[in-house]
Parts: structure tokens; sequence; C-alpha cells
């Protein structure tokens, strides 16, 4: 980590806007043979506009679960789903589609995100007609968004995607997200399948996103070094439940629990490399 970026982390405090999105008591059960799993217990959580929240835990801590549910990929078995002020727990139809203007996510896998048979041009133009923009406009919108994940239009758009990289197909996603105008992001293990410069230049487009969209990024990873990288508050997940959350230089320098202390154990250039 760079000491310019190291200094940027330091520097960040909660952000104090508007909420816009909030779980309330969120909670996710799954019946698997004749028995009950919960795998979000009772969450709770706030996003407030232009902030990062990083939500950090191991496989199987329901972080992911966690996601689909704010998605609306997943009903809910209790808790509220909350977005500008509005209960959107059980939204359907139209309704639901206009949320998802809103809310966009960029998940693990980009090379599955895509038809393989379509270029990338025409997959970027399909997402377009199906929103009703014009061409002309489709056009230029799509030179504005890959601009800002640090693309050219002429580099990625007759490209196939096994024709490019695993960080360039990433972006390309993101920039498919911003397509739509969305107020917040969600990146679900968005950088876990890239090498380790890909995995920087992603977390950092998403930085750059932040401060120049106003974009709110909720950032799900299992890795508590990226969460406290890009993240002004992070909470940790562990067995479906949130056991510690705090900003990013509370959670670093004063964890509370065994666990956050263990994950930060994983990565243990992360405190020495900051000064608080």
């Amino acid at each position: 980590m760079s000491e310019s970026r190291a200094d940027d982390m330091i520097t960040r405090s909660a952000t104090s806007g508007e909420i816009l999105l909030s779980c309330q008591n969120v909670t996710k059960e799954f019946s698997v043979a004749g028995s009950t799993i919960t795998a979000v217990d009772d969450v709770s959580l706030e996003f407030p506009e232009a902030s990062v929240l990083a939500v950090v835990g191991e496989s199987g801590s329901g972080k992911s679960t966690l996601a689909r549910m704010l998605l609306r990929l997943m009903p809910v078995t209790s808790g509220t789903i909350t977005f500008r002020d509005q209960d959107v727990t059980h939204l359907k139809g139209r309704d639901l589609r206009e949320y998802w203007t809103e809310v966009q996510a960029v998940f693990q896998d980009p090379f599955a995100s895509f038809n393989q048979f379509f270029t990338v041009g025409s997959l970027l133009r399909r997402s377009l007609a199906l929103a009703k923009i014009s061409k002309d406009e489709a056009d230029s919108l799509i030179e504005e968004c890959l601009g800002y994940v640090d693309l050219r239009p002429k580099e990625v758009l007759h490209k196939f995607p096994h024709q490019m990289s695993g960080g360039q197909r990433q972006r390309v996603m993101v920039a498919r997200a911003l397509m739509m105008r969305p107020k917040v992001l969600l990146a679900d293990e968005a950088t876990s399948m890239l090498d380790a410069t890909l995995r920087v230049n992603v977390l950092n487009v998403l930085h750059d996103l932040r401060n120049e969209l106003g974009l709110t990024v909720l950032f799900i990873t299992h890795d508590i070094g990226q969460a406290c990288y890009l993240a002004d508050r992070v909470a940790v997940m562990e067995h479906g439940r949130v056991v510690e959350r705090g900003t990013t230089e509370e959670v670093i320098f004063s964890p509370q629990g065994d666990y956050t202390r263990r994950l930060l154990s994983d990565v243990p250039d992360l405190r020495g490399s900051l000064k608080p």
C-alpha cells in the first residue's frame, strides 16, 4: 500500500450524509433436511450517501446472503429493508425493476457475468436497449461510463469476453452497472478472482467513483485488508451475525473481538503500514 493511500485511509471518517439504504433486524433462514439453518441473524446496517461500508467475514459468515437480500434477489425471513425511507422489503414487478436501477451490483466472477457469444459493445447496448435508451444516447453513455473505469471504447467494445483480462472484464461490469445511474453499488467479492495488481486497480476505481460521483458502495469481502483499504466503516460478520462494527481506524487499531483480531492477523503488514 502506498504511503499516500495509507494516509488517505487514516484521515477518512464516517460519513454523516443521508441514509440511502438500510436494513433493520434482517434474518434469513433455510430449511435443510428438516432442520432450520439461520444464514443471517438479526442484522441491522445503514449505508450513508457517498460512503463505503465493507462487510467482512469468512466463507459461510452470511455476508453474500445479506447482499442478495439487499438486492432483493432473495426474500427475507424477517426484518425490513429500506431505500430512501421507503420499505422495499417486498417489492415486485415494475417497482422492483425501478429499485434495481437505483441499486446495482457487481459480482465475483466477471467471466460468468457475460454472454460469451456477444461482444462487449453488443452486451452493453442490449442492456441499454432494455432500458429504452436511444442508440445515440446509449453510445454516449457507454463511452462515459467506460471512461469512469479507465477503459477506452476502441479497446474493448469489439472484443469478446474471453479476449479481455479479468481486470478488464470486471471494470466493464462496473461500467455496465454505472450506466443505470445508480445511487448504490454493491460489490460482492468483486476482486476475489483477480490477481494482486488487478485487485488494487478495481479497488481504486471504486474509491474514485465514490469521490467523483457520490456513489454509495457496499463492499462484500472475506479480505479485511481490502476492506480497510477501501472503506470508511467496517462491519464484521461471523455465523450470520454482525459481531463488530466501527470506523476503519477503530477496527484496525482497536479490534474488540477475537474473531476480528484473527482476521487482522492474516494481513500482518496492514497495521505496520499505518500510523494511528
